[in-house]
């Protein structure tokens, strides 16, 4: 069994100890909650022993916390974890499980606005529209394993554009590449307008008229139905457009990618995580731990 000490190094974890710290301190009070919720439903009522007595955990808060950091940085199986930490696999099953939803939870941080975090794509605009922040919004592919033959909608996971069975995020980042918000995945068959739309952007466009989003092509729709808001690149010159004319519109194209690459360093962060590269889990599980991630590279963005 490694040192302690030594598995909650940011080589292991991808958090500082400065941020490892500020996670104990947040999630130690709710994770508790949660401990005290499941006894009370287990035994059908309050707890008849003085606060203390009873069997302990063998694996503390802490411990609780940096495996699964691990887990989600390197994506390390649970049986290994369990070795590390001298536990049984399950220990850990049930550890990752409780914490990974605690930190999905929390929802993205706000740069300069200590303990004010954004869940929803409604907070994301009303932010940008109070501090006047141009937002970038763009869809990334995580690859799936494919869904046994015979099973229901085994067809909508087909990505036509990576040819392999993924779920897609949506992301929204501001002008520095931090991450706001991520929604809650869709297959990866779908276009990616439309899961913006399932989303709720467009009561947030009409709410909030003040807020520019930056898209890129695969994004037109958006900018058909709220002109002015969401923000497209130029289109192409034709052929028969005169030199001059397809030379401005290469430059201004140029100008939009430059203003939208932040949204691309955001999506890069969150595939410096193992477990977004390619994900072999359930499928029902992968939406909750790219909330978890995306609200951990958030910190970090926010804090350095």
């Amino acid at each position: 069994m490694l040192s302690r000490t030594v598995l909650a190094h940011q080589v292991f974890t991808g958090v500082s100890r400065g941020h490892l710290a500020s996670l104990v301190a947040e999630l130690a009070g709710p994770w508790q909650a949660v401990v005290e919720g499941r006894r009370h439903e287990a035994r059908g009522g309050a707890r008849k022993r003085e606060a203390g007595a009873g069997a302990r955990h063998r694996l503390v808060f802490v411990d609780r916390l940096v495996a699964t950091l691990i887990h989600l940085r390197h994506d390390l199986p649970h049986a290994a974890s369990g070795l590390l930490f001298g536990v049984d696999r399950s220990t850990i099953t049930r550890a990752i499980s409780e914490i990974r939803g605690l930190l999905a939870e929390r929802g993205c941080a706000v740069p300069d606005r200590p303990g004010l975090r954004l869940r929803t794509l409604a907070d994301v605009f009303a932010y940008a529209q109070a501090e006047g922040i141009e937002l970038r919004l763009d869809a990334t592919e995580v690859q799936v394993r494919r869904p046994p033959a015979g099973r229901g909608g085994r067809r909508a996971f087909v990505s036509g554009k990576k040819e392999q069975n993924t779920m897609k995020a949506t992301v929204v980042a501001d002008h520095q590449g931090r991450t706001l918000w991520t929604d809650a995945l869709r297959p990866g068959r779908m276009h990616d307008a439309t899961a913006a739309r399932n989303e709720g952007i467009g009561p947030c466009f009409r709410h909030f008229r003040d807020v520019e989003v930056l898209l890129d092509d695969g994004y037109l729709g958006l900018r058909r139905d709220h002109p002015g808001q969401a923000v497209t690149p130029p289109r192409k010159g034709n052929k028969i457009s005169p030199p001059e004319v397809l030379e401005a519109r290469l430059r201004a194209r140029h100008r939009h990618s430059s203003k939208r690459i932040t949204v691309e360093h955001a999506l890069a962060d969150h595939k410096r995580w193992k477990q977004l590269v390619r994900w072999t889990h359930r499928r029902e599980t992968l939406p909750v731990t790219y909330r978890a991630i995306a609200g951990l590279v958030s910190d970090r963005n926010t804090t350095g």
